[in-house]
């Protein structure tokens, strides 16, 4: 498992690696803009020539974008799916030039409408992104299930790949902090493994590309997604042993995004403190 922490890019694409680096990390994920701004932006060839060097002289195995928060690929406003459609495009050809393992997207909302139709739209903006990008992986984030958020069970995340054409670098990531929240009896290995095999039912084989680590500070079912810093919350650090240990998961990236204890982002004594736990 390569272990490693959500970092700022701030400064230069670059400085991710060199704050990773620093960490312990060896996965890294960043916004490749501001998470709370439309405005992409304006990485060129030598910012991307200095952090495919930067990347090969560490030890940074896998990178994650995360795309914004404003990204809706759900919506039916014409505007916000034209701004997530051109964010989320964004995204992936940041990826294509960096060698991203994948961009992870929030699947989006329904709002309060039906989600039959809310799947649908997501589904076709999903293949319209990945038709205007070349090679980056899209993995589909599950969600703690608050509001109207689509992929909070695993048959909405098949249903969602589904109604994306099903195409092959459609892929999913899986949060631990979301998982209990939105139900899903994660705590033990036993436990984690029978949710694992029902996952696998319902997605198939082959999806599954990328993992967030984070404890819960909402308790099992409690469909709100408030992140703990690793043994702080009602994961646990059993429940992070079992994470971390779980035999399907050795070889995937997976990234912390723990508030940290000044909320400025997970310590290197975090990345430590996980990457003991694994036998």
């Amino acid at each position: 498992m390569l272990v490693g922490a959500h970092v700022s890019p701030a400064g230069g694409l670059y400085r991710a690696v060199e704050r990773g680096t620093e960490l312990g990390a060896r996965a890294i994920q960043i916004f490749n803009q501001s998470p709370r701004a439309w405005r992409p932006t304006d990485y060129g060839s030598e910012d991307f020539e200095r952090f495919c060097q930067a990347q090969a002289a560490s030890d940074i195995g896998a990178v994650l974008i995360h795309a914004v928060y404003l990204v809706n690929c759900a919506t039916d406003d014409p505007e916000i799916r034209a701004k997530s459609l051109a964010s989320l495009t964004h995204s992936l050809r940041v990826g294509d030039a960096i060698g991203a393992h994948a961009v992870v997207v929030h699947p989006g909302s329904a709002k309060g409408g039906p989600v039959g139709p809310a799947i649908g739209r997501a589904g076709e903006l999903f293949a319209a992104a990945l038709a205007e990008s070349e090679r980056c992986p899209l993995h589909l984030e599950n969600t703690a299930g608050a509001g109207g958020t689509l992929g909070r069970s695993f048959d909405e995340l098949a249903a969602l790949i589904a109604a994306g054409r099903g195409d092959g670098r459609l892929g999913l990531c899986l949060d631990s902090c979301h998982l209990l929240a939105s139900g899903y009896e994660i705590r033990t290995p036993v436990a984690l493994a029978a949710v694992l095999d029902d996952f696998e039912r319902a997605v198939g084989p082959g999806r599954l590309g990328s993992l967030h680590l984070n404890d819960s500070q909402m308790p099992l079912g409690a469909n709100r997604d408030r992140h703990a810093n690793i043994g702080e919350g009602e994961l646990g650090i059993d429940g992070a042993r079992a994470f971390v240990n779980e035999p399907r998961f050795a070889e995937l990236p997976c990234v912390l995004e723990t508030p940290g204890p000044d909320r400025s982002g997970p310590t290197a004594e975090e990345v430590a403190l996980v990457v003991g736990l694994i036998a």
